[in-house]
């Protein structure tokens, strides 16, 4: 399949730049997964679109500070007299995840990568220094391995990081955001992204759910970069996702396994879960326990073996995500309930409105 056949025309100003006043009274579109069926609701309607004897399954990863600048180090060159001792230039970096168990050398994302040399020294703003190293996968990407020589542990990146907001996002991350780009729910901390669908879940959301007697499970997956880097591959199937950590504890496995017994409806909320449920299941149709990582990419062929419906956000075109919902769905379904949503005004992105598939 061609990428142009995952685009669609969006207006810029559907793109949402800030969370709706108040979590969860966001918008609710409702697609019907056989016969692409269209209604508009909100998210209050939620509960009674989910049948009692439904598994919902969340991902509870923690988005980290993760998007830091530091200062090169300029020294003078004495050959070609050039240079000066002091501050160089700022880069900004974005910090995926750890290389070593020892949590001091890590594999990040640079802007400017190209002016990014092994041996260059970074300055953060708590002082501490890093060194770039040398890695051949970084070679020719906008990826760098960088070391520090102690451990950077959750207080350093509250020191020096950002919320890491998604680049279509036109403005810096503020004090809201250190709320509202984080679920309600988030207990793991590791992600270099928010898993969005489950920003509209809230507290007295989880009750309305309880109420009607409707289990929920968490799985973890910590979200990298490769949510965000688009396909630069003209045939989809020759684009490589990067690598992403997940977990499933053993006995969310087991209350997953014994639902896809009972055959209850299995709803994973976000792309996240459902890459984690799918990654984690066998050829057997089992759902594994355990920790593992995953580079699945799924798009329009795939055959889904445990997830049977889907809460999501609207995606960006020629996304991985887009690809996957298609896959869901049915392509021709996706883009044209994502046509009505245009036409209906419906907020996009990370902070824009939602979409439950059925």
């Amino acid at each position: 399949m061609k990428l142009t056949d995952f685009d669609f025309e969006l207006p810029e100003e559907l793109i949402a730049q800030k969370p709706s006043g108040v979590r969860g009274q966001d918008r609710l579109m409702l697609l019907g997964r056989a016969d692409g069926s269209v209604s508009h609701l909100k998210m209050e309607n939620l509960p009674d679109l989910i049948s009692p004897d439904t598994l919902m399954v969340f991902n509870n990863s923690k988005v980290r500070r993760s998007r830091c600048y530091g200062i090169k180090e300029v020294l003078w060159d004495e050959k070609r007299g050039e240079g000066e001792h002091g501050r160089g230039s700022e880069r900004e970096f974005m910090f995926l995840n750890q290389m070593t168990p020892g949590g001091n050398v890590w594999h990040t994302m640079v802007k400017g990568a190209k002016k990014v040399k092994a041996g260059n020294k970074f300055t953060f703003p708590d002082g501490s220094v890093g060194t770039i190293l040398e890695h051949e996968n970084d070679v020719g990407t906008e990826f760098r391995t960088i070391r520090f020589d102690s451990r950077l542990d959750d207080d350093w990146f509250l020191r020096n990081g950002h919320i890491p907001l998604p680049p279509y996002i036109r403005r810096e991350d503020d004090d809201t955001d250190s709320e509202r780009y984080q679920t309600v729910y988030a207990t793991e901390v590791g992600s270099s992204a928010c898993p969005t669908a489950g920003l509209h879940f809230t507290d007295e959301m989880f009750n309305r759910l309880d109420e009607k007697g409707i289990e929920r499970c968490f799985v973890t997956l910590h979200v990298g970069l490769g949510t965000f880097l688009p396909v630069r591959t003209e045939n989809i199937e020759e684009h490589k996702m990067h690598e992403e950590i997940y977990t499933i504890p053993f006995d969310v496995a087991d209350k997953i396994n014994r639902a896809k017994r009972e055959k209850r409806p299995i709803l994973a909320v976000g792309t996240t879960s459902v890459r984690t449920l799918e990654s984690a299941t066998g050829d057997d149709g089992l759902v594994r326990g355990g920790s593992s990582s995953t580079r699945i990419f799924m798009y329009p062929g795939y055959t889904f073996r445990t997830v049977n419906q889907i809460f999501t956000n609207f995606h960006t075109p020629q996304s991985t995500l887009l690809m996957l919902v298609s896959a869901f769905a049915g392509r021709e379904n996706i883009l044209n309930a994502y046509k009505q949503a245009v036409e209906e005004r419906y907020r996009f992105f990370s902070y824009g409105d939602c979409m439950l598939i059925k």
